[in-house]
């Protein structure tokens, strides 16, 4: 059973509602099926309702008059039955590319972590991820699931700059950088796919509580994926999850 979950006002338009403090997909769900119900029920007043690993943030579009009440109204909203099938999950299947000349943290992982790079590129694509949230960047992915053993510190000097597409180990999480930024993670490997476009009506095409599946590619399979995504003819490949 959930724990009680919290409410704290967040500044003059946004409200916090926070769940206990552990990554978990139990609360994932609960967090999800939340934000159903209140963009049902109050999708005229908000502005934004942002998931995190274990919160929910509404923005609203006025000011909070009387934060107390809305709570309550929040509380009632709440403990109303599930919308079920509301909105569609996918898993999708991201192809990367884990030759040296992308994956410029493998051979120092490897050494640290005593695995050779055939067993961590194993270890990265027999898995599928949880999408938990998106930030820092628009369009990084937060993903959970990562396997034990390639659990990795973040670097202790950042680089100034990692490159678009830059698939990374960070601590117990996995994620791909959308494009070109400052960034402390591992660098395994590099996808083609755009994980943020703007000329898209939904940028990003993954939302919390899809799946993440990453498949390895050789460099001349990634090559020609890259010439389909600059000619705007490859999408992701993605199946629904049935719950």
């Amino acid at each position: 059973m959930l724990k009680e979950i919290s409410y704290k006002p967040f500044g003059e338009k946004a409200i916090l509602i926070e769940w206990e403090a552990k990554i978990s997909t139990v609360i994932l769900d609960d967090i999800i099926n939340f934000k159903t119900k209140i963009s049902f029920g109050k999708k005229d007043e908000l502005d934004d309702c942002i998931v995190g690993y274990h919160s929910l943030t509404l923005v609203y579009k006025e000011n909070i008059k009387d934060i107390s009440l809305e709570i309550e109204s929040l509380k009632a909203i709440s403990i109303l039955e599930n919308i079920k099938n509301s909105e569609v999950r996918y898993i999708w299947d991201i192809p990367v590319c884990y030759d040296l000349q992308f994956g410029i943290d493998l051979e120092e992982m490897s050494k640290v972590k005593k695995i050779s790079i055939e067993e961590i590129i194993k270890y990265h694509t027999q898995h599928e991820y949880t999408v938990y949230f998106i930030g820092f960047l628009p369009g990084f992915l937060y993903l959970g699931g990562l396997n034990k053993s390639l659990y990795m510190d973040r670097k202790a000097t950042p680089r100034l700059e990692v490159f678009e597409g830059a698939v990374a180990i960070g601590g117990n999480q996995t994620g791909v950088y959308p494009f070109k930024s400052p960034g402390g993670w591992n660098i395994i490997g590099k996808t083609p796919v755009l994980f943020f476009n703007k000329k898209n009506s939904s940028p990003c095409f993954a939302k919390p509580g899809d799946k993440i599946r990453f498949n390895s590619v050789s460099l001349e399979e990634f090559k020609n994926l890259e010439e389909e995504i600059v000619e705007e003819g490859y999408v992701p490949v993605k199946e629904i999850i049935y719950d």
